[in-house]
């Protein structure tokens, strides 16, 4: 069995759900076989190929801005905590004494200080999707960018979930249909990524037929679910037609260097080694992903805050500055767009247990490459950190500018909704983050 990163452990967020940290490669059925596609996560030997991509980090549970990117030295001690502030290589801006690494590269990011807007809901939603109802249907970014970009490659799905399970399903693709689904690489086993004594001529001999019986149910089937169950089993087949795809995800295959300067999750907090996933976000996105979207750690923190942070913050700042890096050495920085963020912020106020609670009033962003003007700091919060005071942020506002750093523009864009109705992908009038982009 293949398993991506992490021991199948149990946490709990604080509303009393579950949350797995196993991601398994498997999963779909198609007669005998079992997944929707596999990626091909490098390119061919010697060459480098960069496409406009976005991946986005989502920080389970809400992570304290204050003890991060925006300490108040100047509050009383019931909300200052007990971090200090240190200098990063950008003269004026400070973050948090234990993110060193991010301070001695913070010319290549940009924090947002002031996220307003959030629904308060321990809800990947809002920030996946960019809306705050779920009951309207909205599709998730990468959904909407399969639909508006199609594949970089005919091997590679746009849009790829690393998502773990918590307390809602993997980001879909509401109204626009299964066709635009993320590829989940969990689930499963890898012997089902194998023929298993079917030669590839027997293969694409049932390849064919089925294809004959998919013509005739097509044309019975007006519902558009036949069309997102081809486009399912044409995935399947490229897997069982090519090893090297089951070979792309196994990080035995990268080189150890590489997979040690992103580092590993500490098993014993329970905690998901997602630092190789942030990992094999670059490797799919070398592969031919549009959009990479993946959850890290639990930062649900209503006891022992800064005990957590200690614990969480080296392993989160390793692999997040492994993947800016890689991307600069690379030359993908100004083409990939990385995100990493929360539903929303942490309360002003330390509660009794040595905690924070939640906070939607405000929140933080932080974002690099993309092309993005980045060594900044938008948006300030008031001396307690409990109100935006300054440029206050919404979450429309960032979805616009990831939109434009794929190349689409969101006062013209569009994807239709079940009635056939044309839907704008933000609100009217909403606009990129003109200190990033213009």
């Amino acid at each position: 069995m293949l398993t991506l990163f992490g021991k199948s452990k149990s946490k709990r967020l604080c509303d009393g759900v579950s949350r797995r940290d196993f991601l398994r490669i498997g999963g779909l059925g198609l007669g005998g076989l079992a997944l929707p596609d596999l990626l091909r996560a490098e390119a061919q030997a010697g060459k480098r190929q960069s496409h406009k991509a976005v991946i986005m980090i989502f920080m389970t549970g809400g992570p304290p801005h204050q003890d991060m990117y925006d300490l108040k030295m100047d509050a009383p001690a019931e909300v200052r905590g007990e971090f200090k502030p240190i200098a990063t290589n950008v003269t004026g801006i400070q973050i948090c004494e234990h993110l060193p690494l991010i301070a001695r590269q913070m010319d290549k990011y940009a924090v947002i200080r002031s996220m307003v807007g959030s629904t308060g809901a321990h809800s990947q939603f809002q920030c996946t999707t960019g809306w705050e109802n779920p009951r309207q249907g909205r599709p998730a970014f990468g959904s909407a960018v399969a639909r508006l970009q199609g594949k970089v490659n005919a091997d590679s799905p746009p849009y790829t979930s690393l998502w773990y399970p918590w307390n809602e399903p993997n980001p879909g693709p509401g109204f626009l249909g299964t066709t635009y689904a993320p590829f989940e690489p969990k689930g499963g086993d890898k012997a089902n990524m194998v023929l298993k004594g079917i030669s590839l001529d027997r293969l694409n001999e049932r390849r064919a037929l089925l294809g004959s019986f998919d013509q005739l149910r097509s044309e019975l089937d007006g519902s558009g679910v036949r069309q997102g169950m081809d486009s399912f089993k044409e995935q399947a087949f490229n897997i069982l037609s090519s090893s090297k795809l089951v070979d792309a995800l196994d990080l035995k295959k990268e080189k150890p260097a590489v997979v040690e300067r992103y580092g590993m999750g500490n098993d014993s907090l329970r905690l998901p080694s997602v630092p190789q996933n942030l990992l094999l976000a670059r490797r799919l996105v070398e592969a031919g992903a549009r959009v990479v979207t993946l959850n890290h750690a639990v930062w649900d923190w209503h006891d022992q805050n800064f005990r957590r942070a200690k614990e969480n913050f080296p392993i989160f700042e390793k692999a997040l500055t492994a993947l800016v890096e890689d991307l600069h050495e690379r030359g993908m920085a100004d083409d990939v767009t990385v995100i990493a963020w929360g539903e929303f912020g942490r309360t002003p106020q330390i509660n009794r247990n040595a905690g924070r609670d939640h906070w939607p009033r405000v929140s933080c962003a932080l974002l690099a490459g993309g092309g993005m003007r980045t060594g900044q700091v938008i948006g300030s919060t008031d001396r307690l950190g409990g109100e935006a005071r300054e440029r206050p942020v919404t979450f429309q506002e960032v979805f616009a500018t990831l939109y434009h750093n794929l190349g689409i523009d969101v006062n013209t864009a569009t994807v239709n909704d079940p009635t056939g109705r044309p839907q704008y992908l933000v609100e009217s009038g909403v606009q990129p983050v003109r200190e990033l982009v213009s």
